[in-house]
């Protein structure tokens, strides 16, 4: 059991990866009032919240609604969080983690950005929906470790809204170069993580 938590703390904290979502927020706040960051912060945390507990609840339904099996889903999730692992030691954007150019130009003009580009696909994009089902299996199989895996996911949510209400500081205490050491070597983590998904879903498909 401490190794599930383990487990999920690491790639959930890899995948949302609230030091770099800070650095975007500090970007796309820059000039505001703190009154403004501060409430973007807040409410774009709970709705990745319910974001994703609503998608972990009910993904693996809509799984079964489409065909799609446990393992397969596995595979393709593993692919997908791999992908993400490799963007983040290349220190490439491709919009799995991130905003791309011309959402974030969108992102300037918006007088809300909790919703769009915070909440969605900052902290709950599809790298942290896939973890999310991934590290639960279906809720309705194994309840007691969906409830934990949610218990390590409002952890991770509370530390990154932490990171975003002090983006500023942060971003001055461990600079450009600091933040793109600590990503590479996270990276690094969730392609471990995403390889052995793809075994385990291998070995599921094939068993």
């Amino acid at each position: 059991m401490l190794e599930l938590l383990i487990n999920a703390f690491i790639t959930l904290v890899v995948v949302i990866d609230p030091i770099g979502v800070a650095a975007i927020f500090g970007a796309l706040t820059q000039g505001t009032t703190d009154g403004y960051r501060r409430k973007m912060a807040y409410k774009g945390t709970v709705i990745s919240a319910i974001i994703l507990i609503i998608f972990t609840l009910s993904g693996y339904a809509l799984l079964a609604a489409l065909g799609i099996g446990l393992a397969a889903f596995r595979v393709a999730g593993g692919v997908l969080l791999f992908l993400l692992a490799i963007d983040m030691v290349l220190a490439r954007d491709s919009g799995l983690r991130s905003t791309t150019v011309r959402e974030q130009q969108e992102a300037e003009h918006k007088a809300d950005i909790s919703v769009f580009p915070l909440a969605i696909p900052l902290i709950s994009g599809p790298g942290a929906i896939t973890s999310m089902l991934l590290l639960t299996g279906p809720s309705s199989a194994q309840p007691f470790v969906t409830v934990l895996v949610m218990a390590v996911l409002l952890v991770v949510l509370l530390i990154t809204l932490l990171s975003l209400l002090f983006a500023g500081r942060i971003m001055k205490l461990i600079g450009v170069t600091g933040s793109g050491v600590i990503s590479r070597v996270l990276g690094v983590l969730l392609a471990a993580l995403a390889v052995q998904f793809i075994f385990d879903g291998l070995q599921a498909a094939f068993s």
